[in-house]
């Protein structure tokens, strides 16, 4: 999986929307295999746009099974699919219901269903997490796994940075049209030349946090001192410069979010 991630207006949905042939690129080319797109790859694409292409007055079921049909599956083949993609989401006992009908959440099943009922071999998704609660965001995230590991390429972007972390393999970061870090996101972790110093202690008094050996950024939160720190320094001198009793301490990676703000600053 691929976390597409990037501040508003950097060119995330227009460059999923290139992917379609929905927007035309000034330049360059967008490739799937190393080949140019052509309509029948478009076929086994499955796409969840951000603004959601839905119609809210036909009942879910029929409507599933109409896009399977648009990519080349049989009446019954769209049939049965619907009904497993629609139960698997949860949705099995409002096979008849309206889109309207249902919560916003709910119509988000139903446009990844749409997305997932031709069994793609790319699933592009435009913040689909956007709105959910944590069950659903869950259950999205439970769906995600298991297309990746049977072997679908699956890219998503968020603004959810920590869900990016616990689902991606592999990040590109994005700002004003260029991709400025991608990689595996555990090898830009181990690369980068920051830690992330995480500090609770029973005081509430953090002055100390200040003046830490290769502090590069401090904040305070009811947590305690997180502070980005240079990755050469012994963990052993942090400790050491710690003022008073300390009831947690890590020294690790940076998270994405760090990777993401120096990124992009």
């Amino acid at each position: 999986m691929l976390g597409f991630v990037g501040p508003n207006g950097a060119g995330k949905t227009t460059t999923m929307r290139c992917v379609f042939g929905l927007v035309k690129p000034d330049a360059g080319s967008v490739t799937w295999k190393s080949q140019p797109i052509g309509p029948a790859d478009l076929l086994t694409f499955g796409y969840m746009p951000e603004q959601r292409g839905l119609y809210p007055k036909m009942r879910i079921a029929d409507q599933v099974a109409y896009f399977g049909e648009l990519h080349g599956l049989s009446r019954s083949e769209s049939k049965a699919a619907t009904e497993s993609w629609l139960t698997r989401l949860g949705l099995g006992e409002r096979l008849d219901d309206r889109l309207e009908q249902l919560s916003h959440g709910n119509q988000q099943r139903v446009q990844l269903a749409t997305a997932l009922v031709h069994d793609p071999d790319l699933l592009v998704l435009d913040e689909p997490f956007s709105g959910l609660d944590p069950q659903a965001a869950d259950l999205m995230s439970e769906v995600l796994r298991e297309r990746s590991a049977a072997g679908v390429a699956v890219v998503f972007s968020s603004h959810q940075l920590d869900l990016v972390e616990d689902l991606c393999e592999d990040v590109a970061v994005i700002n004003v049209g260029r991709i400025v870090l991608t990689g595996d996101l555990a090898e830009l972790k181990r690369a980068s030349s920051v830690r992330r110093l995480h500090v609770s202690t029973a005081g509430s008094d953090h002055g100390w946090a200040r003046h830490l050996p290769g502090l590069i950024s401090v904040e305070q939160n009811h947590q305690g001192v997180v502070a980005i720190i240079e990755s050469g320094v012994d963990p052993a001198t942090l400790l050491a410069a710690v003022d008073g009793s300390i009831e947690s301490f890590s020294f690790s990676p940076p998270s994405l979010t760090d990777l993401y703000r120096e990124a992009v600053q």
